[in-house]
């Protein structure tokens, strides 16, 4: 027969969920019957829920541990043999969320950002700067340690420090600092951080992590560079294997990893780089004003087009860089399909200037595979342009492959057939390219930098701080048990068992009742139908009789009492007739 669940019953919040599933001999003749029971527990105060392990004969079941003589001790290895975890399952804990509408409160958030974002060209410069004017919006206070070239004096009220930099070794253009100097560290302390937000992978992130190791607050960790995809373009590809390292121990070591898409998400699990729980997304987002076709100028497309505003004209903006594949879209291909197109380098623009860059071409194309997320994708489609973009790293988030088609088109990496088999209807077809360039645009007013850091702050970085009292109090248990155990009390609160239903006795003969009792670290009590039972003797009846069988003065259980009871050792059977059923 079948038993009913058992479990370990508390008012406090569940911790852990173990399930295991095991069969156990029954007769009161020669014959048995299996049983299948699932046994979950959940913490009572100060005691750290444990497992049940029932062992199987060849490495020494617990019961034989209590066994007094050799034939009760052969039977419990019957018993024993007969119960086997198939499985056990832990349940992740989550951290809790806000209610809706509420905000957390003002924090002090120093960011180390590598390279500058006031300087450097890339993508995740319009992400910084439009973080830290949102958190210094929302009332945060904001400290920015990155390199030193650029830094302006005052951004937005935040407190910015420029640190001594030094080029990559195979990426010149890129500056790398340590930020570990003795300024840069008594200045962070000064400014005691909430909690410290490091751009990754890089140099300054390992000095950041040891800032925040030194001064005990958490760590946030955001990836922003695809460095093993970069490597093999730009040095020794046998590097990319000592790089995953240095990434998975970068991100274990930190409280919560942010990523800018999903496909890097997914890489970064396939990788092991960090538990599935600590990587969260950090919502897209765009300047919408900023970017917008209202800023088409007839001034701008005769600039980027060499004079011939009545061509379709294709428009790429972003670092003419080895991985963003620019080789790939050739000039005398471009010119062979399309006669008399000029390609223009514009050289680097800024402002408005760059917003009218994007409203006054026709389509945006975007070849580079190696993008953590494509923000001048987002840019182009919320200036009204249809984008053809590699099917590669983050573009897939901007353009899911249900919107394909409607918002924009992906192409397969490296193909330029396909490419430009998605670029003709584009160029010679002027209702659709409009048609798609206002639902693109449609589709990039959902996002707002605003609610993309509204988010970060009022759920990452709690759940972040919440990550770090985790790990936090799992280093401080070994000090604190010694600390419970050389003070300890006389009262001490332990486990209990709780049967919803009355289990007949053959199920679990004596023996193997005081191995499933002892099998739980400090059970003491058995409670049945809500009635407290204090012995063994109590236990054996209430699987047999319930709880009308049980000794003199039983009583209910509160669902809020704290279950007590002695540290005595749980009683053994003396000899075979213990274990009889």
């Amino acid at each position: 027969m079948t038993s009913p669940p058992l479990s370990i019953k508390s008012s406090l919040p569940s911790t852990s969920l173990a399930t295991c599933c095991s069969s156990s001999s029954s007769s009161s003749s020669s014959s048995s019957s299996s049983s299948t029971f699932s046994i979950s527990y959940l913490r009572l105060p100060f005691n750290r829920p444990q497992p049940i392990w029932l062992k199987t004969p060849k490495t020494r079941s617990l019961g034989l541990k209590l066994a007094k003589s050799k034939r009760v001790a052969e039977r419990f290895k019957f018993e024993a043999s007969q119960m086997a975890i198939s499985e056990v399952v832990e349940r992740e804990e989550e951290a809790p969320m806000l209610e809706e509408g509420e905000t957390s409160r003002p924090r002090r958030i120093a960011l180390f950002v590598e390279p500058s974002p006031f300087a450097y060209v890339s993508g995740y410069k319009n992400r910084f700067q439009n973080f830290i004017k949102y958190l210094r919006e929302m009332g945060d206070e904001v400290m920015v340690v990155t390199t030193h070239e650029g830094v302006p004096e005052e951004f937005y009220g935040a407190k910015l420090i420029g640190s001594w930099s030094f080029p990559c070794p195979w990426y010149q253009k890129v500056p790398l600092s340590l930020a570990l100097s003795p300024r840069i560290i008594s200045e962070v302390a000064a400014f005691k951080p909430d909690i410290i937000h490091a751009s990754s992978p890089g140099v300054m992130v390992f000095g950041a992590l040891a800032i925040a190791k030194m001064l005990c607050v958490p760590i946030v960790m955001s990836y922003h560079t695809h460095v093993p995809v970069y490597i093999p373009r730009y040095t020794f590809s046998w590097l990319v294997k000592p790089m995953w390292l240095i990434i998975k121990f970068l991100h274990r070591a930190a409280d919560l990893t942010l990523v800018p898409s999903a496909a890097i998400a997914k890489d970064l699990l396939e990788a092991k780089v960090a538990a599935e729980n600590t990587i969260r997304l950090w919502s897209k987002g765009v300047d919408s004003e900023s970017f917008h076709p209202r800023f088409r100028s007839h001034e701008m497309r005769l600039r980027l087009s060499d004079g011939k505003v009545d061509r379709p004209l294709i428009v790429h903006v972003g670092r003419l860089g080895v991985e963003k594949s620019l080789d790939f879209l050739k000039r005398e291909e471009l010119e062979k399909m399309f006669t008399g197109m000029p390609a223009v380098f514009t050289g680097m623009l800024q402002g408005e200037e760059l917003s009218q860059a994007y409203a006054s071409g026709d389509v945006f194309v975007m070849p580079s595979e190696s993008e953590t997320l494509g923000l001048v994708v987002l840019e182009a489609m919320s200036s009204g342009l249809p984008v053809v973009a590699a099917r590669a790293g983050g573009i897939p988030d901007i353009i899911p492959e249900e919107q394909e088609g409607k918002i924009g088109f992906l192409f397969s990496p490296g193909d330029l057939d396909d490419c430009l088999s998605k670029l003709r209807p584009l160029l010679h077809d002027n209702e659709l390219r409009e048609a798609i360039g206002k639902a693109a645009r449609e589709e990039m007013e959902k996002y707002d930098w605003r609610a993309a850091t509204r988010k970060i702050r009022n759920e990452q970085y709690n759940a972040a701080i919440w990550f770090w009292r985790k790990k936090r109090a799992q280093l401080l248990r070994p000090i604190q048990w010694l600390v419970k155990w050389f003070t300890r009390a006389p009262e001490a609160t332990f486990y209990a068992v709780v049967v919803n239903d009355a289990l007949e006795l053959g199920l679990l003969c004596r023996g193997m009742a005081v191995v499933l009792k002892s099998a739980l670290t400090g059970l003491r009590w058995f409670i049945f139908e809500g009635r407290l039972q204090r012995n063994r003797d109590g236990i054996l009846r209430a699987y047999q009789f319930g709880p009308v069988a049980a000794e003199a003065g039983p009583r209910p259980l509160s669902g809020q009492e704290e279950i007590t009871g002695s540290n005595e050792a749980p009683p053994t059977p003396d000899d075979e007739e213990d274990c009889r059923p």
